[in-house]
């Protein structure tokens, strides 16, 4: 049956259309479906300006670049009069901290140890869109997710999928903090569902897990302090004060999601069977990490999240663990990396190497590192 997409004089149709949307987004995979009016999210430039305006950002350019588009669902399509905001979960059916003490071997945030959520979100939105465009007469649609200019988190409370917690990410009562998040902009007037209720209460320990105190103020967050950041979108060298507080984190952190009371609900049996982890990306080996070339990098990592970093900024990252790990066993696989090309990894094998052996590290130095670039490497590292 076909509708028209303003549903003039008929609200029930409206509420039922939607209704009959939400069990076709189930039937695609997703979790939470829920629709917003596209200026439901009033707020969202005023606290884009003043989080970018701090310099939060870091080394994400790409917010500043398109920060107009980012701050109304019409900035981006003046058209778009519905938003559907929907939620694909990725509920892990272990503890994400459980191997905070295994020294030798990375933690990959559970969100990046299966398929890549671009892709299985992004080819499900286009199947409910061609649905939604085949129900509704002349009705337009287009997709995002986190790659597009816009603001999902506040548009998904709109929506009322959750709220935003204090560590800033969108909380769901039944979902708990583990949802992948997209978006479809559409002209039709559709019926809209009640904005999130946030809930957080006077539970802050979210804030206090984070091992970088990158929350400056509950709902504010400082990106440059995060594991996560740091890990994934820098590229450069990792600041100093943050190499011990990494751990053995080699690709994100999840410790400020995993302590949320609320993912008691979460139920490992409603997350999507795309993003099943991969058994080489649950605990992998930091030696094994630290001896990829380029291609072995790409092939470990092939149809993973993970494969946008780069070679060099995981052996960084594995690198950096390494030199937390107290662990002996792994100084010849550091050393063997102090000649390598990249100047970002010889610098993290430096500091590895400091940690692990310093008198090792003595004579290295002495022996080795004599060149104007190395000394350069040096003075970022040491």
């Amino acid at each position: 049956m076909r509708e028209d997409k303003q549903f003039k004089g008929h609200p029930e149709a409206g509420r039922q259309f939607t209704d009959r949307l939400k069990a076709k987004a189930g039937e695609f995979g997703f979790a939470a479906c829920g629709v917003a009016r596209a200026d439901a999210a009033p707020r969202t430039a005023e606290r884009l300006r003043q989080w970018l305006a701090e310099g939060a950002h870091g080394d994400m350019i790409w917010m500043e670049a398109r920060a107009h588009h980012r701050e109304s669902p019409a900035a981006l399509w003046p058209e778009v009069r519905s938003v559907i905001a929907l939620g694909m979960s990725y509920a892990p059916a272990t503890d994400p901290l459980r191997l905070a003490a295994e020294g030798e071997v990375g933690r990959i945030s559970i969100y990046a140890q299966g398929g890549d959520y671009h892709d299985v979100v992004k080819r499900n939105l286009k199947a409910l869109a061609r649905w939604l465009v085949g129900e509704l007469k002349d009705a337009d649609v287009k997709v995002f997710v986190d790659t597009a200019p816009v603001m999902e988190k506040p548009l998904a409370e709109a929506a009322g999928l959750g709220w935003q917690g204090k560590h800033t990410n969108l909380v769901s009562r039944e979902h708990g903090s583990w949802l992948f998040l997209g978006a479809i902009y559409t002209t039709a007037d559709l019926a809209t569902d009640p904005g999130g209720s946030d809930t957080c209460g006077s539970c802050d320990a979210c804030q206090r897990a984070c091992p970088t105190n990158a929350f400056p103020a509950p709902y504010r967050l400082d990106a440059r302090r995060c594991i996560s950041y740091l890990t994934i979108e820098h590229a450069g060298p990792i600041p100093t004060e943050f190499r011990a507080a990494m751990g053995n984190r080699i690709y994100g952190c999840d410790d400020c999601l995993a302590v949320c009371p609320w993912n008691k609900f979460a139920e490992a049996a409603h997350a999507n069977m795309a993003f099943a982890p991969r058994a080489e990306l649950v605990a992998p080996e930091l030696a094994d990490l630290m001896a990829l070339d380029d291609a072995g990098f790409r092939q470990v990592f092939a149809g993973s999240p993970i494969k946008r970093i780069g070679r060099d900024r995981m052996v960084r990252n594995a690198l950096i663990a390494a030199g937390n790990s107290g662990s002996v066993g792994l100084v010849s696989e550091v050393a063997g990396l102090l000649d390598d090309p990249a100047p970002v990894v010889r610098g993290a094998a430096v500091w590895a190497l400091s940690r692990l052996d310093p008198v090792r590290w003595m004579a290295e130095r002495d022996g080795r590192f004599a060149t104007e670039v190395d000394e350069a490497v040096l003075a970022e590292w040491i």
